[in-house]
């Protein structure tokens, strides 16, 4: 299992559960930062559940009941849903840890090389490369060394460089960008009781956002989906933005985080972070290696959430590797850590597991296809407007917009043309 956040953590873990020997590789020993939003909408926490993790998760993270929908004249609306808001330093080492203590070997502190295929081209196992420096960036290649696994899962997140090694990559650019940091303030922590989601016509094609964290610290950030257009010659570049500038711009015109910002205190400093989307830019599964996670584009377009989606990818990765070996078999995936691959792996019949996860999650696809079609809000301001007008008005509406968070309700629906002639009717 290469990475070990929430997508490696889930994979492991289910993997664990049902006998299988997994090494739970990281480039960071844990706990470790990762840029997010650490929102945790409904998708999330059905996966907690799963994984056995719903008590951790809730001693340890701040409870929201509304997702704040404010639109660029400033209306906004409260869309009900299980919400939450914990920093991804804190629910990763928890996720983690489950998978550790389900069984999985942790082996921080190491970085993907490139995989370890047979002569058939089939991947048997993995190469890894020892980091010397707490911050990851000095390497001892006298300790390179390989892992043989039956089955390598790659869940690296947003950058390439795992991709482009393994051959999977289909596009090495981001599908979007987003900026955060933590700020404490106190003083407004009882202003701020729901995650607030903002667009405004300054903002262009991005939105910012104010989500509230224990103790008064909140995540402050923007986010620009679809951040690198298509070129000609098939190469994307990055849209002439500068997160910071935006971010300085949502302070600006959304007063909230004007207010917050200028009577608070950075606790940690802005930062920013690919994002990768709608099961697009990586080829998902190929014999004896599948991606998951982000890696594989498991954030949705228009929300920018991706947590619990992560999560559901990783267990549909162990799913299948479980179902290709039948659960009740305990199989070894990986030899001490510092041995060569010696032989290959014979790939049997049995061995279904790329075919399998890759159909699993092409059967999700039209999701994250309707999450796509929903982005029409970021390029149409005035959409998003005429909705959040009407939905104070009409309870109707207004269960359905708490059906899209709550993956009940079909999101490309309230973008169309169709159903915005349907604002103008509905109660």
């Amino acid at each position: 299992m290469v990475g070990a956040g929430p997508a490696g953590s889930a994979c492991a873990q289910i993997l664990a559960r049902h006998g299988l020997r997994v090494l739970l590789a990281d480039q960071h020993d844990f706990p470790r930062d990762k840029v997010c939003g650490d929102g945790l909408i409904p998708d999330a926490h059905a996966a907690f559940a799963r994984l056995g993790v719903s008590e951790a998760v809730q001693a340890a993270a701040h409870p929201v009941t509304h997702v704040g929908v404010v639109a660029p004249r400033g209306a906004r609306v409260d869309v009900a849903g299980r919400l939450a808001v914990l920093p991804r330093q804190i629910l990763d080492d928890i996720l983690r840890r489950a998978a550790v203590d389900a069984g999985a070997r942790w082996c921080p502190r190491v970085r993907f090389s490139r995989p370890v295929e047979d002569a058939q081209g089939r991947v048997v196992g993995a190469r890894f490369e020892r980091l010397r420096d707490a911050d990851g960036q000095g390497t001892a290649p006298a300790n390179d060394f390989d892992v043989r696994a039956r089955w390598v899962v790659l869940a690296t997140g947003a950058l390439p460089q795992a991709l482009l090694a393994s051959g999977m990559c289909q596009r090495r650019s981001p599908s979007g960008m987003a900026l955060r940091g933590y700020l404490s303030n106190p003083a407004l922590a009882g202003q701020f009781t729901s995650m607030d989601v903002v667009w405004h016509r300054a903002l262009g094609r991005g939105y910012g956002w104010i989500f509230p964290g224990r103790d008064g610290v909140f995540n402050v950030g923007v986010g620009l989906a679809h951040s690198h257009a298509q070129q000609g010659d098939g190469r994307n570049t990055m849209a002439d933005v500068n997160l910071r500038e935006l971010f300085e711009t949502f302070c600006r015109v959304h007063p909230p985080a004007q207010q917050l910002v200028a009577s608070g205190r950075w606790v940690s400093p802005l930062k920013g972070a690919p994002l990768r989307c709608s099961l697009e830019g990586a080829t998902l599964a190929r014999p004896g290696l599948l991606v998951t996670g982000e890696a594989a584009g498991t954030t949705y377009a228009f929300t920018g959430e991706g947590i619990g989606k992560a999560m559901e990818s990783g267990m549909l990765a162990a799913e299948s590797i479980v179902q290709s070996v039948g659960s009740s078999v305990t199989q070894s995936v990986g030899q001490a850590v510092g041995q060569s691959v010696e032989h290959s792996v014979q790939n049997t019949a049995a061995d279904t597991a790329h075919t399998h996860y890759t159909r699993a999650l092409q059967a999700l696809k039209p999701r994250f296809d309707l999450y796509e079609r929903a982005y029409q809000f970021n390029e149409s301001p005035w959409m998003i407007d005429l909705l959040v007008w009407r939905a104070k008005r009409s309870p109707r509406l207004m269960r359905r917009m708490e059906g899209v968070l709550e993956e009940r309700s079909n999101p490309g629906n309230l973008a169309s043309w169709r159903a915005l002639l349907k604002l103008f009717w509905s109660h």
